[in-house]
């Protein structure tokens, strides 16, 4: 494993201990403690297992992704400005969207939960869901220095197969509207990860609501 992707998954390990959030509701940002926050700050180390489990070489990959993209690494020691700066712009431009905004070590998660993304058993996005993807998608074209991981989530109710069907095609959605935004197709990975790594109690109509959701991990590109 070298540097590179070492530190992104010691980064998804710090999250499990403590991440800061920022509540879509009351504008209030919060340090979540380990028993709130291990199950979303999860889903990162899950974005980062899924990442090296995919590419046997990650320096190639990340070779292959500066030249397909066109773009450059961050340089230096400027990862968590240039973070630091990505991220006070997504949380202003997503306030009140119902989007919560994630810092993880230097990367950021965009937790898009399913009640305002998709209809329920669809994966047509919602018409007035266009609109935050657009701020979004803006925010990522100016931040060109980061690899985009697009993840699929679903609650338990289903079959296995229908959950993990329905998780990538929701994933995709996502990632193909932001592609049409003049995003670059090389930053990103899609996933669906059906039913696993559960967010809440899917034994409750509000925690299945939880659980259905669409993530995006924002990871940098550094030297």
């Amino acid at each position: 494993m070298n540097n590179y992707l070492l530190a992104l998954s010691l980064t998804g390990v710090i999250a499990l201990s403590g991440c800061t959030t920022f509540d879509p509701y009351t504008g209030e940002e919060k340090t979540t403690n380990t028993g709130k926050g291990a199950g979303i700050g999860a889903g990162a180390a899950m974005v980062l297992s899924y990442l090296a489990n995919k590419d046997k070489s990650s320096s190639e990959r990340k070779k292959r992704l500066l030249r397909d993209a066109g773009i450059g690494a961050i340089v230096g020691g400027g990862t968590g400005y240039y973070m630091d700066t990505q991220e006070a712009k997504l949380r202003k431009q997503l306030r009140s969207t119902g989007v919560s905004v994630q810092r993880d070590g230097d990367n950021i998660n965009l937790i898009m939960p399913g009640n305002i993304t998709f209809p329920t058993n669809a994966d047509a996005l919602k018409a007035d869901f266009y609109e935050v993807l657009d701020s979004v998608a803006l925010i990522l074209e100016e931040f060109d220095k980061t690899i985009i991981v697009v993840a699929g989530y679903t609650d338990s109710k289903g079959s296995d197969a229908y959950n993990q069907s329905l998780s990538e095609k929701r994933a995709n959605s996502v990632a193909s509207y932001l592609k049409s935004k003049k995003l670059k197709s090389a930053r990103f990975e899609v996933v669906g990860f059906g039913e696993k790594n559960p967010i809440a109690d899917n034994t409750t109509a509000e925690g299945r609501a939880l659980n259905r959701r669409v993530e995006l991990s924002l990871l940098p590109i550094t030297e």
